[in-house]
C-alpha cells in the first residue's frame, strides 16, 4: 500500500464520501474533503479522531466552475500535487415518471451528478498531467443505475450512464500522462440516500418492496483498494452491491 498520497473526496460531508475520507485518512493518506457545507465537513473531521490530523476541509460547490477552480488552487497551494480523486458528489429526486420530471429537477440532478463530476475530473486531469512526477488516479462514483434504471429515475439514470462514458474517455485520454480512471458502481450502500429502502422502493413493475443494504464502510474499503493499485494497473469498473438486491435477473 502506498501511503502519504494527496487524496480529494467530493461529497465528503456524509454517507459514502465521509466513510471513504475516513478510510483514506486511516490509511495514512492526506485527505481533502469537500462539500457545500463547511460545518458538516468539520463534523466529519472531528469524528476521525487521530486520523483527523490527516484531513483538510475545503468547502465548495462542485457545480460552480469558480468554486472548483478555487478548490484545486487550494490543493496546489497546500500540497503541491494531487494523487487520487474520488469523484463522489451526487444528488437525486424521488421516484417520478419520465413525463412528470420538471426542467428544474432535471437540471438540479444533472448539474451535480454530471456537470460537477466533469468540472472536478477536468481540473484533476490538468493537475495530474502538469505535476511532477506526472500522473494520478480518478475514481468516479457511478451506480447500479449506470447499467440498469430504477422505476421513475430518468434524471439520475441519465447522469450515471453519462458518467460511464466520461470514465472511458478519461481513461483513454489519460494513458499518455500516467492518469488512470476507474468507476465504482454501488448498489444499496446504507446512507441518507438509501434510508427509505427498508420501507420499500419502487420495483420494475412499480410496486413497492424493501431492499437490502450494505455497510457503507465496505464501499469505502473498495475505493481505497482501487486506489492502492500502481498506476500501470486499473480497475476499470467495479460493482459492489447487496447480494440480494434486485439487479441481476428479471426485475
Amino acid at each position: 500500500m502506498t501511503q502519504g498520497r494527496i487524496v480529494l473526496v467530493t461529497g465528503a460531508s456524509q454517507g459514502i464520501g465521509a466513510a471513504t475520507a475516513r478510510a483514506f485518512a486511516d490509511a495514512g493518506d492526506r485527505v481533502v474533503l469537500t462539500a457545500r457545507r463547511g460545518d458538516k465537513l468539520d463534523e466529519v473531521i472531528a469524528g476521525l479522531g487521530r486520523a483527523g490530523a490527516n484531513a483538510t476541509a475545503i468547502a465548495g460547490d462542485v457545480t460552480d466552475p469558480a468554486s472548483v477552480e478555487a478548490l484545486f488552487a487550494g490543493i496546489a497551494e497546500r500540497f503541491g500535487r494531487l494523487d487520487v480523486v474520488f469523484n463522489n458528489a451526487g444528488t437525486n429526486i424521488g421516484a417520478t415518471l419520465s413525463g412528470d420530471v420538471t426542467w428544474e429537477e432535471w437540471r438540479r440532478v444533472l448539474s451535480v451528478n454530471l456537470d460537477g463530476a466533469f468540472l472536478v475530473a477536468s481540473a484533476a486531469f490538468r493537475m495530474m498531467r502538469d505535476q511532477t512526477p506526472q500522473g494520478g488516479r480518478i475514481i468516479n462514483n457511478g451506480s447500479i443505475s449506470a447499467h440498469a434504471p430504477r422505476f421513475g429515475s430518468l434524471p439520475y439514470t441519465a447522469s450515471k450512464h453519462a458518467i460511464t462514458g466520461m470514465t472511458k474517455s478519461l481513461s483513454l485520454d489519460g494513458r499518455g500522462f500516467g492518469i488512470a480512471c476507474g468507476q465504482i458502481d454501488i448498489g444499496n450502500a446504507a446512507s441518507a440516500m438509501t434510508a427509505r429502502m427498508s420501507g420499500g422502493v419502487p420495483q420494475a413493475d412499480g410496486h413497492l418492496a424493501p431492499e437490502p443494504t450494505i455497510d457503507v464502510t465496505l464501499v469505502a474499503r473498495a475505493v481505497v483498494q482501487m486506489a492502492d493499485l500502481p498506476l500501470d494497473v486499473n480497475v476499470q469498473f467495479m460493482t459492489i452491491m447487496a447480494t440480494k438486491m434486485p439487479f441481476v435477473g428479471r426485475g
